[in-house]
């Protein structure tokens, strides 16, 4: 960069011109990133405005137990999704065994299925009246519920079962990436010194994983600590249900966003001390020789366990949602007509698709503004924008919700002086809200993904093709682009996977009589008929299941050997 200091004497044309569109990119990301910020910008500024006379009641009445529960929450559910994960990431990459092929994708199928629809679906298998305890009575002869004991499912317990069942994959995506492209020629060192399997995992693999491990753990913390309906719905009073209930039943949203405030460092904190304890650790990843090329084959009871090992978490985060849902749609074909149904469809869907593309294209456009020009500003926008992942969707509503109130306000008193002429609620009261709010949710996803792909080319490849007298523009399109679509089809995937379960954002922010699939649930368990929803729970896991597919595909293609 010491050129862009020289005189435009000194500086040729070719590289004047690459320093006006460096300038360029620069400018357009700093503008993109700071929208994408808007939110958490507008949530400081709204907890700023209040004051600490409820802080006392609270902590005195309020947040030790709900920090307590919360904190509990977050270790049972981030120690279960990072064994199972791992584990299975380590199983379908490193072995072959009965039905590894089909469980290397069909790991990932608990994504598309909500956290909400999940404890609506674990209610109804193992409540009093459900069929496992049914069976159980029938079985052994018991009566009443004093006759024996069974865990109860609304509870912290029951909480972490169902979290962990449909968040592991998050773990599962990243370290299996890592365990593909990562290769076979440190495990075969280690074998050929006499080290054993498990040896090797634990001694080889896991500390080459370990950032993708925390890459995906803190993705299933921010879920956890973000989740309100799965919790609310389960009796589990965290943090978050305290963020609702500062806002809604003490009608106290500055008091509200503080805590959610608090909330933001902690996961902050946890990312820090994270990275602060591996800063001196440097892996490199070799070529994909690749882990099935050189897979080791488990015969006899050993590949059977692992396939049953493989097929629990398959069966709790999907078979259990699907068995359920199934069966009330089953009995209840004439729903399949409900023409709001296909409406809160085919709103989900240009939903999810428009954020999908408008948070790929903002984490591209800062990505690789980043890579050009290495502003510190530009890293410090990007950090802020990603930081609405960690906020709740309500509280993260609102930070939006007040701005564009704000700003549709002021047009139409302005035009109404100048014109006569009303433009009503342009932002807030249009579907571009819920789609700004999934995007700033999302950011840290799909700014995550693609940062990640950009740190896998080296910069050498920038400077070749400058060197052939192609500008930022040319290099991004002929050299950088195609070599980084494995890593925008995987931001875009998971974008659209999660803006198409979002619900405590869209329920804020929809406009009047626009229903998406998750409201459209909602609406039918608030009122104790989720039942009438199982249809409309389906299509939001069908929804989810092919971009998972592909995304798992992706990753294959990803991690196959490749002819030299």
């Amino acid at each position: 960069m010491s050129e862009l200091r020289l005189g435009s004497a000194g500086v040729s044309p070719a590289r004047r011109a690459s320093v006006g569109s460096e300038r360029l990119f620069l400018a357009a990301a700093l503008a993109v990133g700071l929208l994408a910020a808007l939110p958490v910008l507008s949530l400081a500024a709204i907890a700023l405005t209040g004051g600490t006379a409820n802080w006392s009641h609270l902590a005195r009445t309020v947040l030790p137990r709900a920090t307590g529960t919360t904190l509990a929450l977050m270790a049972g559910v981030g120690v279960a999704t990072a064994v199972v994960g791992t584990f299975t990431a380590w199983l379908v990459t490193s072995f072959r065994f009965p039905g590894q092929r089909v469980f290397a994708w069909a790991l990932v199928l608990p994504l598309a299925v909500p956290t909400y629809i999940a404890a609506y679906c674990f209610n109804e298998l193992l409540h009093y009246v459900g069929p496992v305890q049914s069976g159980l009575r029938a079985l052994f002869g018991w009566t009443t519920r004093s006759d024996y004991w069974f865990p109860d499912i609304r509870s912290a317990g029951g909480a972490v079962l169902v979290l962990s069942s449909v968040l592991y994959p998050y773990v599962f995506l990243t370290v299996r990436l890592v365990f593909l492209m990562q290769g076979r020629k440190a495990a075969d060192v280690a074998r050929t010194l006499g080290a054993g399997r498990l040896r090797i995992l634990a001694t080889v693999l896991l500390p080459m994983a370990r950032p993708a491990i925390a890459v995906g753990v803190a993705l299933v913390l921010m879920e956890t600590v973000n989740d309100i309906g799965a919790v609310e719905f389960l009796g589990v009073q965290t943090l978050t249900f305290a963020v609702y209930a500062t806002w809604l039943n003490r009608g106290d949203l500055a008091g509200a966003t503080q805590i959610a405030l608090l909330m933001l460092a902690f996961i902050l904190l946890l990312l820090w001390v994270e990275r602060f304890a591996r800063r001196r650790q440097r892996f490199t990843a070799g070529r994909s020789d690749t882990v099935r090329a050189g897979a080791e084959q488990l015969a006899g009871w050993k590949g059977w366990a692992a396939a049953a090992a493989c097929l629990v978490p398959i069966a709790s985060g999907f078979g259990v949602p699907l068995a359920i849902l199934g069966g009330y749609a089953f009995r209840r074909p004439e729903d399949f007509a409900d023409p709001q149904l296909w409406r809160a469809l085919q709103n989900t869907i240009v939903v999810a698709g428009s954020t999908a593309l408008l948070t790929v294209a903002i984490g591209f456009l800062v990505a690789y503004g980043i890579r050009l020009t290495n502003a510190r500003p530009l890293r410090v926008l990007s950090r802020l924008a990603a930081f609405g992942y960690a906020v709740p969707g309500t509280i993260l509503a609102m930070g939006i919700l007040v701005p564009f109130a704000a700003f549709d306000n002021a047009l139409d008193a302005a035009l109404r002086a100048a014109f006569g002429v009303s433009t009503g609620l342009l932002l807030s009261g249009s579907g571009f809200a819920i789609v700004f709010a999934c995007t700033a949710r999302f950011m840290a996803m799909g700014h995550g993904s693609l940062d990640n792909g950009f740190a896998r080319l080296s910069p050498h490849l920038d400077m070749a093709s400058r060197a052939l007298g192609h500008g930022p523009g040319g290099t991004l399109r002929r050299v950088l682009l195609p070599l980084m679509r494995p890593a925008l089809l995987t931001a875009m995937l998971l974008v659209f996977v999660e803006a198409a379960k979002e619900l405590s954002a869209t329920i804020l922010l929809r406009p009047f009589d626009f229903d998406t699939l998750a409201t459209f649930v909602y609406a039918q368990a608030s009122r104790a008929a989720f039942e009438d929803g199982a249809i409309a729970s389906l299509l939001i896991v069908a929804t989810g299941i092919l971009p998972v597919v592909v995304l798992t595909r992706s990753l294959a293609r990803d991690g196959r050997p490749r002819a030299d």
